[in-house]
């Protein structure tokens, strides 16, 4: 009878054991990650106060597309500079937060009102203004499924170029920012290094129907993640008082999930 006792006490913590193992399945979680990167313009800074994440389930109790969102956070509220995201800088703004399972259907950044730009040749800042569509917050269609005990990573890439508009003749500019959005196990990503890497180079990939860019960093690499499987063209582009060649790079085969390095290029 003592041996039968100690076998149900020793079955029961070996259960336990196990379910506290898969709480995450259990309790229909899954874990969020995002990282913000950016597409290159023609300013020397672009700040942007990023306050909060949010996102937005399918299917959730709303009427209005001000409703239903929840908070995740943010690893650190504060300014910064989109321009120096590039050259496979990143700036992590979740951080394997613990998220309900379901279908993911937006993504929303909450700016707050300290955004500006620095035009190239001038060193003071020029506001930027968030025209009332866009003061609730930045969104991104995505449409995921969360499975729970999966982690899932979004790359978020900010698009400079296309996000500042010039008001007219007014001399005001706009921040209507265009976002797009990939999940890392979903797609793939190249990086490589080009000298000389004391001149502002930009790198764009484009397999005809998609097309993404960045600048290298000041060792002369650079990442582009979150491309879509395809056949990629590669141009290299140097800054046109820098008297170097453009360089194309063609047939680079992207897989999901893999990372291409293109080597290090060197420009003549």
């Amino acid at each position: 009878m003592k041996f039968l006792k100690y076998f149900l006490i020793l079955f029961t913590l070996i259960f336990i054991s196990c379910d506290d193992s898969s709480n995450d399945d259990i309790n229909g979680k899954g874990t969020l990650s995002i990282r913000l990167v950016d597409e290159p313009g023609d300013y020397e800074n672009v700040y942007v106060e990023i306050l909060d994440v949010m996102i937005k389930y399918e299917g959730s109790d709303s009427q209005d597309d001000e409703s239903g969102w929840d908070s995740v956070g943010i690893v650190e509220p504060g300014i910064y500079d989109l321009l120096e995201l590039t050259g496979g800088t990143s700036l992590q703004l979740v951080d394997n937060e613990e998220i309900e399972s379901g279908t993911i259907k937006q993504i929303r950044l909450i700016l707050g009102e300290e955004n500006s730009l620095v035009i190239e040749g001038q060193s003071e800042p020029i506001p930027l203004n968030t025209p009332s569509a866009q003061q609730s917050g930045l969104k991104v269609m995505v449409n995921q499924e969360v499975l729970a005990g999966f982690n899932y990573d979004f790359v978020l890439d900010f698009d400079v170029d296309e996000s500042i508009v010039m008001a007219g003749n007014s001399g005001n500019y706009n921040l209507k920012p265009v976002l797009r959005a990939s999940l890392e196990i979903n797609s793939g990503t190249i990086i490589g290094n080009v000298q000389p890497s004391n001149v502002i180079i930009e790198i764009e990939a484009s397999n005809g129907a998609e097309t993404a860019s960045t600048f290298i960093d000041a060792e002369g690499d650079f990442e582009i993640p979150g491309l879509s499987e395809g056949i990629y063209t590669l141009t290299i582009t140097p800054d046109n008082d820098s008297m170097l060649n453009v360089q194309i790079i063609e047939n680079i085969e992207v897989t999901i999930g893999d990372v291409i390095d293109v080597g290090s290029i060197t420009l003549q």
